[in-house]
């Protein structure tokens, strides 16, 4: 597939992937805001009915994110002042 992917491609995927779902499944999206559309926000009772349910990931949080974590770490720690002016 070429192109982009915004709601609309989301939207029709999950109501192919949900048409022959034979118990519950659990779909998990972050927050982007082709995963918090009205259109996405509107479709979630139609996808419970069909036994597909989305799981919304919490908005960002570093203290949560263990990765973030570790590159603040590394960041901060490990790499000289020097350096870490070449990453910004």
């Amino acid at each position: 597939m070429k192109g982009y992917i915004n709601s609309e491609v989301v939207i029709n995927f999950l109501d192919k992937f949900s048409h022959n779902l034979s118990k519950k499944t659990v779909v998990i999206m972050d927050q982007a805001s082709i995963h918090t559309s009205d259109r996405i926000l509107n479709k979630l009772e139609e996808w419970k009915s069909k036994k597909l349910e989305i799981f919304c990931l919490p908005t960002y949080s570093l203290k949560h994110n263990i990765i973030e974590i570790l590159w603040k770490f590394i960041k901060y720690e490990w790499i000289e002042v020097e350096d870490n002016r070449k990453l910004e």
